[in-house]
């Protein structure tokens, strides 16, 4: 499936999933697309692993859990986060290190104050390697934790490598 890109979303400065400066991160970027869904690019090395060369299924938990609660930032004005309050994952596939790998994450249901979403983890050959489905509470940022935006460097990083298309 060929994705067009409408925008990006931010990155922090030591988030686990898209802090830059965090060592140990995955450094994924989240690309938002026209069918309003959200895709996560990244790719993990040996720090993430679990069985040698494999991805830790925590980590693959964490990707999808980010993705699919960074869905809901394009479906309000102001700046609405999810706060998961349930996430299921089944694992189908062994995830290799070292390549780049794709998370599609949508949002499925939508209320005032809860929503629901899926996603699933793509590797770079197009099959889902894992899928989850989660329920979240929404909330502004600032009443989730003390974020000072400047200090963790939250802002929207622009390169000539970022894609009008993606294709999973």
């Amino acid at each position: 499936m060929n994705y067009r890109i409408t925008g990006k979303q931010p990155n922090s400065k030591m988030c686990l999933v898209c802090g830059m400066k965090n060592s140990f991160g995955l450094k994924a970027f989240f690309y938002e697309t026209e069918a309003k869904e959200l895709i996560a690019v990244f790719r993990p090395i040996e720090e993430h692993q679990s069985y040698p060369g494999r991805l830790h299924g925590g980590i693959a938990t964490a990707i999808l859990d980010e993705t699919i609660g960074r869905a809901i930032l394009m479906h309000h004005e102001q700046e609405i986060w999810g706060v998961t309050i349930e996430l299921k994952t089944r694992f189908k596939k062994a995830i290799p290190l070292n390549e780049e790998l794709k998370v599609v994450g949508r949002i499925t249901k939508n209320s005032n104050r809860f929503f629901e979403g899926t996603g699933e983890l793509i590797l770079s050959n197009g099959e889902i390697a894992v899928t989850a489905q989660g329920k979240y509470l929404k909330l502004p940022l600032d009443d989730i934790a003390d974020f000072d935006r400047e200090a963790n460097e939250w802002r929207v990083i622009t390169s000539a490598q970022d894609p009008t298309h993606i294709e999973i």
